[in-house]
């Protein structure tokens, strides 16, 4: 099993190889649309980089939710609502939804998507695989 340390240099990687920034941009704080420059396409990319990276399967949807960003029940006016986060808590434990909760505007949430959220995934995705 890859320590903490070991999984977040793998995702360094993926990101650098993926995104095409250099390795001191990649910090556990970084988000990866706003600071790193990540576009929707580059998401199919980072899926497949850290599959191969970690031995997993990364099932669509399930790192990037944007069928529930998508879906009229849990969007009105461009905003995602109360059954539309209790959606994305349940989906995506792994992130920290707390300043995106004061004001879920749907264009945002590519904003919050942070390195340290990727590794939190990986490493409960690695646990299972384990």
């Amino acid at each position: 099993m890859p320590t903490k340390e070991e999984i977040f240099e793998k995702i360094r990687e993926a990101l650098v190889e993926a995104l095409g920034v250099d390795e001191e941009e990649v910090t556990p704080e970084a988000t990866l649309v706003g600071d790193l420059g990540a576009e929707s396409i580059d998401f199919l990319d980072i899926v497949f980089r850290l599959e191969k990276a970690f031995d997993i399967k990364i099932p669509r949807g399930e790192l990037f939710p944007e069928d529930v960003l998508t879906n009229p029940e849990y969007v009105q006016d461009g905003r995602v609502t109360e059954a539309g986060l209790a959606e994305l808590r349940r989906r995506v434990p792994f992130i920290d939804l707390t300043e995106f909760e004061k004001n879920p505007v749907v264009q945002d949430f590519a904003n919050i998507l942070t390195v340290a959220d990727m590794c939190r995934f990986v490493e409960t995705k690695v646990e299972v695989a384990g």
